[in-house]
């Protein structure tokens, strides 16, 4: 997600900081690489124009020109304008009423029907009873997979006879609702490959007969610079109170966010990041602005690795097992941490999200790719739980009975003992990595304001 716009906006970054002091031209050439960037992301380019003017003005607000310490002020002026163009604070979703209702919005293929629910299960983890809704009236593939779906996640699906008008759908779904006990309707609404009346006739015949608080437009990330063209479709036919953004795990480059975000005025509310139904992920514009820039995202980091079944407060290890020193890490908790990063997602997002590391992230993909993870709990699940507990027992004997138990080299268990190693002197310097008290530190701007943003190694070397 944003890989190719971040790259290639840190290398721009990175150039102007190494300059010492920056001259006016130094900047104008900076900004038509940011510029080029942001072109290239599929960010429309009236956004493009727009964000730069931004940035220009910043830089000469704060007397960047012939400044000291330009680089890092460089980095929180651009920081601070993707974050305005993404929508600034962002926003919560409305749902006060006693029944409220989500209209879904979308052309075909965009990815609504998952994407329903993905949105049901995580607003049913939120307390919420959710009742999903089929609403196109043609197409039956549309009301089996979200049938499908919604018995996957637990969550009652409401259809009706093909060919039911859509008002009639709207208006049986909140009786069934109030029958039910659920408190919100999330409507999968029909779906064309291009904005046409009928679908204008039947979004509006929905609408009068739900009355949805929230209409969510769903686009696909893919969908690049014509994601501005098809939200404003939307936007004159439906009025759209917020957007999800979906298919970010693909090959897309995500100039659609900062287009709708900042060409339609239609808020960003959600990411769709993978195809797991938990794979939805709250939208923050400065949280996405500092992940785009490698400062990291720490906050989102501790809520996915909470939402995985973990305490984003606890330390990643203090256990005192059998034989083990107190608060010492053991193979018995590299083998649970090995076990949460497999259920958290895709192990590359993950550490982008861990500030400094973006760098790394092709690395764990492949490893993971690689199968390198496996045969680490192999290596673990061969060991006995004494062993497991107390490393300091894994004598060369033992380190070869562990190696032809799991089928593997011994030289791969000895790597394994020496990264559990390396992995409590790390914990014993920083006392554990705590998410949840890194990410306190705010947005994640440079300087005495960071919250854990690591400067680029050329730049330090600059400095």
């Amino acid at each position: 997600m944003f890989d190719a716009l971040g790259s290639r906006l840190r290398a721009s970054l990175q150039r102007l900081g190494g300059r010492g002091r920056i001259s006016e031209a130094d900047l104008e050439a900076g900004l038509a690489e940011i510029r080029t960037a942001l072109i290239d992301a599929d960010v429309a380019l009236s956004v493009t124009d727009s964000l730069i003017a931004s940035m220009r003005t910043r830089a000469h607000d704060e007397k960047v020109v012939g400044g000291i310490g330009s680089g890092d002020r460089l980095v929180a002026i651009v920081h601070a304008a993707l974050t305005e163009a993404l929508g600034g604070s962002g926003r919560e979703l409305d749902l006060r009423e006693r029944t409220a209702s989500i209209l879904l919005l979308g052309l075909q293929g965009a990815g609504k029907t998952t994407t329903a629910a993905k949105l049901a299960l995580r607003l049913l983890r939120d307390g919420r009873r959710p009742l999903l809704v089929a609403a196109d009236p043609r197409r039956p593939a549309a009301a089996e997979q979200l049938a499908l779906l919604g018995a996957a996640i637990g969550v009652p699906v409401h259809r009706e006879p093909i060919g039911t008008p859509v008002a009639e759908i709207g208006r049986r779904a909140l009786e069934s609702a109030k029958k039910l006990g659920r408190d919100l309707l999330i409507i999968d609404s029909s779906g064309r490959t291009t904005l046409d009346e009928e679908l204008m006739r039947e979004l509006a015949d929905l609408r009068a007969a739900v009355n949805p608080r929230e209409r969510i437009l769903v686009l696909d990330a893919a969908t690049g610079q014509q994601a501005l063209r098809v939200a404003e479709g939307f936007k004159e036919a439906a009025d759209p109170t917020g957007l999800i953004l979906a298919k970010l795990d693909g090959d897309a480059r995500g100039g659609a966010a900062l287009s709708i975000a900042g060409g339609a005025g239609i808020p960003v509310l959600y990411l769709g990041t993978g195809e797991r139904p938990e794979a939805l992920e709250r939208f923050h514009p400065d949280r996405i602005a500092g992940r785009i820039l490698e400062m990291g995202d720490l906050a989102t980091l501790a809520e996915i690795v909470r939402d995985a079944g973990g305490d984003p407060r606890a330390p990643v290890a203090t256990k005192s097992g059998s034989g083990a020193p107190k608060g010492e890490m053991t193979f018995s908790d590299l083998l649970e941490q090995l076990r949460k990063m497999s259920s958290m997602g895709p192990i590359g997002q993950i550490v982008k999200m861990i500030p400094g590391m973006g760098g790394v992230a092709a690395q764990a993909e492949e490893a993971v790719a690689a199968g390198e993870l496996k045969r680490a709990e192999a290596i673990i699940l061969s060991m006995t739980p004494t062993e497991r507990e107390n490393p300091s027992l894994l004598s060369i004997p033992r380190r070869r009975r562990i190696a032809a138990g799991a089928g593997r080299a011994i030289e791969e268990v000895n790597r394994l003992v020496k990264r559990l190693e390396e992995m409590r002197l790390l914990i014993r310097r920083t006392g554990g990595i705590d998410p949840a008290r890194l990410a306190g530190g705010g947005g994640g701007l440079p300087g005495k304001h960071a919250g854990g943003y690591i400067r680029p190694k050329e730049d330090r070397k600059a400095k």
